[in-house]
């Protein structure tokens, strides 16, 4: 492998580290603003997992945050754009939390491919690791949109 592929396929683990970083930040903003929205008999629990979720987006981008310096980037300072639709329905912040679940598997398995393509098996097993939460949140998810007439 020559130098500039090396150097082209760390830009593009850059890239992706800062996406996700950037995700991951969003996540902590997204999932701490819905557990403010949540009202009604049911909301404590939904509150919790909502504030659970937010915590693991902060662990989560510290995690990226702290590969990024060690592979000599820099995280970036703005973090995704958070999308609302207004209707803080517990049905609607859950379709827009598997939205975001789902585009967190994307990231994470695009990174997984990359840290492999240059045989860095420690991020590969980082990324490999956020998958698999990612995957368990997504189906948490879905598991949660399903009516208990359709289990």
């Amino acid at each position: 492998m020559s130098v500039n592929e090396k150097s082209y396929q760390n830009e593009n683990i850059f890239n992706l580290l800062g996406k996700i970083y950037q995700a991951e930040v969003a996540g902590i903003t997204r999932y701490l603003h819905y557990s403010f929205m949540i009202m009604g008999h049911n909301r404590i629990p939904i509150q919790k997992w909502f504030r659970d979720n937010a915590t693991e987006s902060f662990d989560h981008a510290t995690t990226v945050g702290e590969k990024m310096t060690s592979l000599g980037g820099h995280p970036p300072i703005v973090a995704t754009k958070v999308e609302e639709e207004n209707d803080h329905s517990v049905q609607q912040l859950l379709e827009e939390s598997l939205k975001f679940e789902e585009e967190a598997v994307k990231l994470y398995k695009e990174l997984a491919i990359e840290a492999e393509k240059v045989g860095d098996i420690a991020l590969e097993e980082m990324a490999r690791e956020f998958v698999r939460s990612e995957i368990e949140h997504v189906d948490e998810v879905r598991k949660m949109l399903r009516r208990p007439d359709q289990a």
